[in-house]
Parts: C-alpha cells; structure tokens; sequence
C-alpha cells in the first residue's frame, strides 16, 4: 500500500497516475477534497482509498502495517499568500508529524520541497545540506519549505529511509485548478487562445532584459520518474535538486507554446505586479549532479518536447493524466 498526500493535486494526481500505469493499484489517495476543480484530477485513478487529510494520522495508526511508503506531496503551495499560520501548520507542523509517524511506523518517506527555498539565488542552487540552512526565501510558501529542510536535516530521529525534493518549476497536465499560480505554459496556452497574444513581465532586474528571465522549467512526467525512481531505491537519503539542470528563458517557453499551438507568435511586454517584485525569481538552474551521482540517469524532456506532449495530448483534449 502506497500512501500519496496532495493525491487530488497537481503533481500528486500525476504521480497516482503514473503509479498505475506502473502497475501499483492499492493506493491511499490523501487530501482535503473540498475543490471541484480537482475532480477531474482523481477521478479515472485506481486507488484502495480516498482519507481526508484531517482524518489521515488516525487512520494510519490503524493502517500502519499494510503501508509501504508515504510520498508526502500535499502543501498550501500559494507563492503570494499572506497567512503565515496557515503555512505553520500544513506545510511545517503536518510535515513534522509525517516524519514522526515514519519514523514511529518504520515507513520510508518522500516528500515534496521546493527549488523556490533558494530564494533569489545569490547563494546558489546547490543542495549540499551544508548550504541550505543559509538560504533566504522570498515568500511565506518557501520559508515554510525552507523551514521543514532544515528542520528534517536536524533531527538525530530519521525514518528508515527519507528524501526531500527540491522541484524547480513544474509543469505539466492536471494543473487546470492553480489559476493564478498554474505554470506559464499553461496561463500562456489559454491568453492565447482567448487574444491570439501573450504579455510577459517586464524585467525589473538590470541584468536581464525583458523576456529574459529564466527558471529551471522540469516537465511533470520527469518528476514523477524521480519520485518513483527513489520509491524503488530507498538508499542514499537526503535533499534533493529535481530540475533539468538547464535554465530557458520566459521568451523561449512562449515561443514553444505558439510553435505547438500552430499559431503565429505576437508577445508582449506589462509592467511585474507590485505584490510579486519584491518575491520574484529572476533566474533558477538546479545542481543536479547529486541526482546523478546516486545512479540516476533517464533522460529529461527539453522545454520543446514537454511543451508539445503539453500541448498537443492534453491541453488541446481538455484532458488529465
């Protein structure tokens, strides 16, 4: 029995997915489904049993031993909220207790960082546990990822087996309910296909030009490799960088979203929100050589072909994974 938190979400609906089509059925889908914009993102999966996230530590304490591993993908992932209390408790103090519960349960864990810990990158993209406790985050949702990495690498008490992974920017199929904080694909396919347009920010950088800045851009179904790929391990615990190691520029990801849309490219430029300047990533890259030097080695989509897998088998259809 495999338990997947965030399971009604963007990349946990992914990775429940993906775990049936690799065969895994008996699957304890954990959240809180209260969103009728993610129905469409769990309901074609095979799972054992959907748990409310409220009712899960209960339930586990009388599941425990038929369960395998806990993939702890579920977080307040809002990158521009104002409540820090809220990222207390579900993104730390729930985290906590997962890994209390792993380590009481003698249950493997993988859970779900964020490459947005990194804040405005002075410090690099490396995760050496020996650097990460000096990160700076530029928001409540980061700091609250933040906080739990250096929380976990703390503990004398680990599970079994453990790893923290740093996502850069996802995107991919089943994000249909993030609006505002869905990916640039995503938000760039739908203005498109409403105004045949696309306005990107300004930079506000000197360094970059406009259009120029650039992210770490990870298609979903890579991540779901990775994460399946240390369900499988279970060695070499630790934090890691899960990114392309290659950084594209917002230019170049609009481009892609028009080639594969067959249209003709008009894009422009509109001044960066006042809320999100001051929290703004202008360029991230991950170090992924950890990932490889543990033995990973599947190749990643470039940002053209996840763009068109995107675009053309699930954008176009309206469809989920």
């Amino acid at each position: 029995m495999i338990v997947v938190t965030g399971a009604a979400g963007f990349i946990g609906s992914y990775v429940v997915g993906k775990l049936n089509r690799e065969g895994f059925k008996d699957i304890v889908m954990v959240d809180k489904y209260d969103d009728p914009l993610k129905i469409s993102n769990y309901q074609s999966k095979t799972y054992t049993e959907m748990v409310d996230r409220d009712q899960f530590f209960d339930w586990l304490a009388t599941h425990e031993k038929f369960v395998q591993i806990i993939i702890h993908l579920g977080a307040r992932t809002d990158t521009i909220g104002q409540e820090p209390q809220i990222y207390q408790q579900l993104n730390l103090e729930y985290s906590q207790k997962i890994w209390n519960a792993c380590i009481q349960y003698g249950l493997p864990l993988v859970y779900a960082s964020s490459a947005s810990t990194y804040g405005d990158g002075q410090l690099g993209f490396d995760d050496d546990h020996s650097l990460i406790a000096e990160l700076q985050p530029l928001n409540l949702y980061a700091q609250s990822k933040h906080d739990f990495d250096c929380w976990a690498l703390q503990q004398k008490k680990q599970p079994s087996f453990w790893s923290g992974l740093k996502f850069f920017n996802v995107f991919g199929p089943n994000e249909y309910h993030k609006d505002r904080m869905a990916s640039v694909i995503l938000q760039a396919y739908n203005t498109i296909s409403e105004t045949g347009r696309m306005d990107l920010f300004r930079s506000h950088h000197p360094e970059f030009k406009d259009g120029e800045q650039a992210r770490d851009f990870i298609y979903v179904e890579d991540v779901a490799k990775v994460i399946l790929y240390f369900m499988h391990q279970r060695k070499n615990s630790g934090i890691y960088n899960v990114g392309t190691g290659e950084a594209r520029t917002y230019l170049s990801l609009t481009k892609a979203v028009f080639k594969s849309m067959q249209q003709d490219e008009k894009i422009g430029f509109v001044v960066t929100p006042e809320d999100l300047r001051g929290k703004y990533q202008y360029y991230t890259c991950a170090n992924i050589q950890k990932l490889k030097s543990i033995g990973y080695s599947e190749p990643f989509f470039s940002l053209e072909e996840g763009i068109d897998d995107y675009v053309s088998n699930y954008l176009k259809k309206g469809s989920c994974y």
